[in-house]
């Protein structure tokens, strides 16, 4: 038992809640229709290749699938796909080099 009252309970939910709508809501009710200046624009072009390997990294290091031992068929498919996103620019080829890197490395080790 962790001593709080189903209405702090409640109250924490729906506090939460509100906070995180009125974050979503400065972004998007407040910026409606209005033109986002340049900089701000630069800055967020950079998200996704922030977000995206700060979500893959932990999985390929440590794969929940193996106990959190780092596996050489996720590893060659992380560099694989790296190395053909570099190389190609392309997020298609990257993610099926990847792809079939990480289903072959799995069938034959």
């Amino acid at each position: 038992m962790t001593g709080w009252s189903d209405a702090a309970i409640w109250g924490t939910i729906a506090a939460l809640g509100v906070g995180t709508w009125l974050v979503r809501f400065s972004f998007l009710g407040l910026l409606a229709g209005r033109d986002v200046p340049a900089w701000i624009l630069r800055h967020l072009r950079y998200t996704p290749v922030a977000v995206i390997p700060a979500l893959v990294g932990p999985l390929v290091v440590w794969p929940e699938a193996t106990g959190g031992t780092p596996e050489p068929a996720r590893l060659a498919a992380a560099a694989v796909t790296i190395a053909i996103g570099l190389w190609s620019r392309s997020l298609l080829a990257a993610a099926s080099a990847g792809l079939a890197t990480l289903f072959v490395g799995l069938a034959v080790l």
